[in-house]
């Protein structure tokens, strides 16, 4: 029996390792894509070829900042056991936090708002965003980036480093993202953060619970 507990439970961490993972969303800055308590499926296998395209919904792992590998010490001996087995394995919690945002920029671009329809700019280009979801405030003559005061939806331009990606939420108004430091008038030239490529734990493929496609 202890065989087959062991060998069962090395199947699943290779299988979550390797090839798919579950997540629960647990904000609800992607909303309506995903739901705040969603649970998700991603994989590592789309990008066996290369880096995430812009539009991904992606997961990515780091400590108590963006910027940061791990999370702070649990002072719980128990606690931060767990968190060393699901690093191990997978399952449950572990020393890494995952967030869910989409992918907006791709190193090398470089990511504006708002053109006069208020749309993000990517290289000049506008992005149509069917999946947005109570955007920031701004209307064009009245309240955008030219007024006083200027709408928040405003920001950058910012030029993403090499081998870093620009994210955002789909509930804008609400998302704690790569731009969310930026939308002041008063922000300064390293407002933005970014995820590095290595941060990037799989693309979100599937709706688990409630099950479906994402967009």
């Amino acid at each position: 029996m202890a065989t087959y507990a062991l060998a069962s439970l090395l199947v699943v961490s290779l299988v979550q390792a390797f090839l798919v993972r579950v997540h629960n969303v647990s904000s609800g800055s992607m909303q309506n894509t995903l739901g705040v308590t969603d649970r998700v499926l991603s994989s590592r296998l789309p990008y066996g070829g290369g880096g995430p395209a812009r539009g991904d919904i992606i997961i990515f792992a780091h400590g108590d900042t963006w910027d940061s590998t791990v999370r702070s010490p649990d002072p719980s001996p128990f606690k931060q056991a767990a968190r060393t087995f699901g690093d191990i394995t997978g399952i449950g919690i572990s020393n890494s936090n995952y967030t869910v945002k989409r992918v907006i920029g791709l190193a090398g671009d470089t990511v504006a708002c708002c053109d006069t329809g208020g749309r993000v700019l990517v290289n000049n280009q506008p992005l149509t965003e069917p999946y947005l979801f109570e955007d920031i405030p701004f209307r064009a003559g009245s309240f955008d980036c030219a007024t006083d005061p200027r709408s928040s939806r405003c920001f950058g331009p910012i030029t993403v480093p090499v081998g870093n990606l620009l994210v955002m939420g789909d509930h804008r108004s609400v998302s704690g993202d790569s731009v969310a430091g930026c939308r002041s008038a008063l922000a300064t030239a390293d407002c933005a953060k970014f995820v590095r490529l290595d941060q990037v734990t799989g693309k979100v493929i599937a709706k688990v619970w409630p099950p479906g496609p994402v967009g």
